[in-house]
């Protein structure tokens, strides 16, 4: 291994039921590139009506239609149901099948409720209501999911979602007869999970770590294309998304650069860059008086953040004050400073625990069934087999568990010193209930958990050989039992596998705290469900700055490798192939390496791009990681 791991150390730091009538009308889309002989968009042809759950297809439109006269009150609940999930300006379509008071009251942006198909309108209830003979249309489902108004994604554990649409009569708009309108109607926007993935994509917005220099991943979810209610285009909302500051679950553990107040410029809808890819963001007047540094970090943040749009190129950003002079200017390679992890320019290296319990480097490429290499310092020599291990992210030092779990200990994979002390020991009667695999984040902290039924508990390390800090975990008293953890690389969220009370496994995300002053005050605190869905999850991993790794499987379903994002947000595309037996799994900060995996009798295998799963070396072997 050798030259490859000797880097320098970085700083720390259908609507609806029973065959009612669809009134919704969708124009297929042309993705250009993906689909051959595809060209231009066909301006002729008939348009034609389908079901608005399409799934998995963000090309497909959907136009709202409005109600046609005399319609009867199912029409009216299933062309708004339908009208829901269209793209149409200021939802104004949709507005036309509420009453007047209604229509000035709804208020499609203050949440999304996500159901796993789309609402299922039952037949109407008559009420005891002589005078106007109004109706209550049940609206059930399977809730898995809401979206705030702060664009967060919350998963939930699936459960019957509940609510109804009332439709009352109203003198029609000519003053003659009357027409049905809905005058009660859930808030917020009503979709199913294909209509939500069609409607919305996820971005990462990011601040910085409370304290720090480095970014942190925010993700939240913005509309494919025009946002109907502000009709910003998606560059303009994931901005203005980002000047709204961070989700209220992360707020706590980050800072925003940007003064409190800052905004877009006043009727600023859409950007776009100039010729040189350098994008342009006019703000107003709370951001006048920032000074040069604080300005770059708040471009930082806007580069950052605007790197996940695949619809722009973004190599620079200039900040504008109100009246249009500049602030200042940043380009992408600048703001690689401010990352949690900075770009080596080389593939990051996995490692293992071989049989015997020594420390093995993995070649990242070359063919199938490759020879592994011992590394330097004691883990590599065998002077302390190991159970598990953690590599730090410069690939200079490697924690390692003792084969009987008891001890933590840690020492250089780049040179043969003596194997120091434990760090942390354990005094569980049985080895399954002594310390975990450890992890290491970004700022060089070491984590582990002790699973000692008579006092668990949760240590971090300062730099890896400073006094242990026992974390503040309260959940851990009430019966919860780390079975894995995995630590962010901005150190800001830690990844639990929780073995719970009734013997389920699950996965959720942690926020760390951090108290300034004396002493080194860590929490770990709101632990939120990362993969709800899935009846038992297996292992994870970090793959990047907001997204994992979860092998698990679903009820009365099969295992399966998938990727989530720390939002627990999936989509159709994030199933990884199959492979047998995984009991661990690893993938690296970005794409270039392949993710690793121990499936058992098969030994330690790759998934590299484009390719199935394959043996990656001859020894049998266990705990596959890349650093961190």
């Amino acid at each position: 291994m050798g030259a490859d791991v000797r880097r320098k150390r970085k700083r720390k730091r259908g609507r609806t039921a029973g065959g009612h009538r669809a009134r919704t009308s969708v124009l297929l889309a042309c993705a250009g590139l993906l689909m051959a002989g595809c060209a231009t968009m066909p301006d002729s042809g008939d348009v034609r009506s389908v079901k608005a759950s399409h799934p998995g297809d963000s090309q497909v439109r959907v136009y709202a239609v409005q109600p046609r006269e005399n319609a009867e009150p199912d029409e009216i609940v299933d062309g708004f149901l339908e009208a829901m999930t269209s793209d149409d300006p200021g939802f104004a379509t949709a507005r036309t099948y509420l009453t007047k008071q209604a229509a000035r009251t709804w208020r499609p942006a203050q949440s999304i409720t996500v159901l796993t198909t789309a609402p299922d309108r039952k037949q109407a209830e008559r009420l005891a209501d002589p005078e106007n003979q109004g109706r209550s249309y049940p609206i059930r489902g399977r809730h898995i999911a809401t979206v705030d108004s702060r664009h967060a994604y919350r998963p939930v554990n699936p459960v019957e979602y509940k609510d109804f649409i009332h439709v009352v009569q109203q003198p029609a708009a000519d003053g003659k007869g009357k027409e049905w309108r809905i005058d009660h109607l859930p808030p917020g926007l009503v979709l199913s999970e294909a209509d939500f993935q069609r409607n919305y994509r996820s971005v990462n917005k990011y601040y910085f770590a409370s304290g720090e220099d480095w970014v942190v991943a925010d993700p939240v979810f913005i509309r494919q294309r025009q946002d109907p209610v502000t009709r910003m285009d998606p560059v303009t909302q994931t901005v203005k998304a980002l000047l709204e500051g961070p989700t209220n679950w992360l707020k706590p553990s980050v800072d925003s650069r940007f003064p409190s107040g800052t905004q877009l410029k006043e009727g600023v809808t859409s950007l776009a860059t100039d010729d040189q890819s350098t994008l342009k963001v006019p703000l107003n007047a709370k951001a006048d008086h920032v000074g040069g540094e604080v300005c770059r970090r708040m471009a930082a943040q806007l580069l950052f953040t605007l790197g996940g749009l695949t619809s722009v190129r973004v190599e620079q950003v200039e900040l504008q004050r109100a009246d249009g002079d500049r602030l200042c200017v940043l380009s992408k390679a600048q703001a690689e400073e401010f990352a949690a992890v900075r770009d080596s320019g080389r593939a990051e290296n996995p490692f293992f625990v071989d049989e015997n319990g020594t420390l093995m480097a993995m070649p990242v490429g070359g063919k199938a069934d490759t020879p592994a290499d011992e590394t330097l310092g004691p883990f590599g020599k065998g002077e302390m087999p190991l159970r598990s291990v953690a590599v730090d992210r410069d690939e200079s030092r490697a924690a390692g568990v003792s084969k009987d779990g008891k001890e933590l200990r840690v020492a250089s994979i780049l040179s043969d010193q003596d194997l120091r002390p434990a760090l942390v020991t354990s005094r569980a009667v049985r080895p399954e209930d002594r310390l975990s695999a450890p992890s290491w984040d970004g700022r060089g902290d070491l984590w582990v958990a002790d699973r000692d039924p008579v006092k668990p508990r949760l240590w971090m390390v300062p730099d890896g050989e400073g006094e242990p800090v026992e974390v503040r975990a309260p959940w851990l008293t009430d019966g919860a039992r780390v079975e894995s953890l995995r630590v962010s690389a901005d150190g800001v969220r830690i990844a639990l596998l929780l073995k719970e009370k009734d013997g389920g496994t699950t996965l959720r995300i942690g926020r760390v705290e951090r108290e300034t002053g004396p002493g080194q005050a860590v929490s770990v605190v709101d632990l939120q469900p990362v993969a709800p869905r899935m009846e038992t999850v297996t292992a994870v991993s970090w793959a990047g700055p907001s997204r994992l790794v979860v092998v698990g499987k679903e009820a009365d379903g099969v295992q399966q490798i998938r990727y989530v994002q720390t939002d627990g947000a999936t989509s159709a595309t994030s199933v990884l192939p199959g492979v047998n037996g995984v009991t661990a799994v690893s993938a690296p900060h970005d794409d270039r390496a392949p993710v690793v995996a121990d499936s058992g009798n098969d030994g330690i295998v790759r998934l590299m791009a484009g390719a199935n799963w394959q043996r990656m070396v001859k020894v049998l072997g266990s705990s596959p990681v890349y650093p961190g």
